[in-house]
């Protein structure tokens, strides 16, 4: 039986992720991203899911890092739509709530709600949604998906997510050293310009001269060198001459890695 590692506890947005990218798979529940790399790449799963970028907030900072030096690609992708909800045990007034607990992005996403009925309450972040369920008591709510269940436990008959058409975008990954896929209609890859005038219109221009679209672009900080960044770009490979510009924007990188490539 295949082995899918995602984040845990069971009932996790990355849990359902990875019942749609492998139904048939047992799943290896982790209690951090990194857990879930490690899984991976020590062979304890053949395959691994995690969350690579939000409608609102953007990128999953911390695992665009990881993808980037962990040995492993992505090979498919999916999306889920994001549907929040307020989780208490049954019994429990909004007015004796003094704590909620969720994972940061989802407090991040519910945060105008938030401050209009829990002003004062203290948002505290724990490693999954379905995390906060356990610590659920009189005084404390949790954010959670709309998928979850749990006997004792009441959800908002609403999401209460600032937006509403709000979705996540979620990699499943491969060992890299099975081998990157040559064929999809999207490549992914994290490159490193050189630190100089116009060296990112050079890396841009490799696909624009070929007709290439770029369909996302994200720039994180280099660790401890000030002023220089990463560049993670993900574009349509549909069309044109990929392969060339590809090795083009290689050839023209200090740094240069393909993170996925799929449908």
């Amino acid at each position: 039986m295949m082995r899918a590692a995602c984040l845990g506890p069971a009932g996790s947005y990355s849990e359902l992720a990875a019942r749609t990218l492998c139904p048939h798979a047992d799943r290896v529940l982790c209690s951090t991203f990194s857990a879930v790399f490690d899984a991976l790449e020590a062979g304890r799963a053949d395959c691994a899911v995690i969350p690579i970028e939000n409608s609102i907030q953007g990128g999953v900072l911390q695992n665009l890092d990881l993808l980037e030096r962990r040995d492993a690609v992505a090979v498919a992708q999916t999306r889920l739509r994001i549907d929040h909800r307020l989780a208490v045990r049954e019994g429990v007034r909004a007015e004796d709530i003094t704590r909620i607990y969720s994972h940061e992005q989802a407090i991040g996403q519910c945060a105008r709600f938030l401050d209009a009925h829990f002003p004062r309450a203290e948002r505290i972040f724990t490693d999954s949604t379905a995390k906060s369920l356990s610590l659920l008591d009189a005084h404390s709510a949790g954010i959670v998906g709309a998928h979850t269940a749990a006997e004792g436990i009441v959800l908002s008959s609403e999401n209460i997510a600032d937006e509403k058409n709000n979705f996540t975008q979620f990699f499943l990954l491969r060992r890299r050293q099975e081998g990157i896929p040559s064929a999809g209609n999207t490549v992914f890859f994290v490159a490193v310009c050189e630190h100089r005038p116009g060296s990112l219109l050079a890396l841009l221009q490799c696909f624009s001269s070929r007709g290439i679209n770029l369909t996302r672009i994200e720039s994180r900080p280099i660790p401890a060198v000030r002023g220089e960044y990463r560049f993670f770009i993900e574009i349509d490979a549909s069309g044109g001459d990929v392969g060339g510009a590809l090795q083009s924007a290689r050839e023209g990188c200090r740094f240069f890695r393909i993170l996925g490539v799929y449908d």
